[in-house]
């Protein structure tokens, strides 16, 4: 005897798994959050030059037009904004005597987040039950808005962080 799942039951128990996924992650992560990690200025770049190249490949195999280029625009320039507001809510420290960067995330980033996880996922389930919506359409954005939100995180945290670091220099 074989049990038959209704589609709806198969969509809430996607979301179900993803949901709890997200929730062990995030709580993993919450644990982690206290502590003090230090902060390479010099190693800022890495995470968005990485994103760069993945991105640059994925539009230059298949080049945005169209919507979908104005979407990714737009995404790339939501995506610095909210970047530069989560790159505000990280912790920097300068240790007062040997001048050593350090950072501790901010439970308000993490919480920052978790709303775009769960906007991005109400989205692509309200968006994907849309007929004649293209892959493109979902997909090009995001990849903008992570390459925006990675770059402008980091180059907001270069930029306090010189700038802690100069005034700790500077106090010394």
């Amino acid at each position: 005897m074989q049990v038959q799942v209704h589609p709806v039951h198969q969509t809430w128990i996607s979301y179900a798994v993803s949901a709890g996924i997200i929730v062990i992650i995030m709580a993993l992560r919450m644990r982690r959050m206290g502590r003090m990690r230090p902060l390479k200025l010099e190693t800022l770049w890495v995470v968005p030059a990485i994103y760069l190249a993945v991105a640059a490949v994925m539009f230059w195999q298949l080049p945005p037009s169209g919507w979908v280029a104005i979407a990714s625009i737009a995404g790339l320039l939501i995506g610095a904004a909210v970047g530069w507001q989560r790159g505000t809510m990280m912790h920097i420290h300068v240790d007062p005597n040997t001048h050593a960067l350090n950072q501790k995330a901010s439970p308000a980033a993490m919480v920052f987040l978790i709303a775009l996880i769960v906007v991005r996922m109400a989205a692509k389930g309200i968006v994907g039950q849309e007929a004649g919506v293209s892959p493109a359409m979902l997909t090009d954005p995001l990849i903008a808005f992570a390459l925006g939100m990675f770059t402008l995180q980091r180059v907001e945290m270069y930029l306090r962080a010189k700038r802690l670091l100069d005034e700790a220099r500077g106090r010394a």
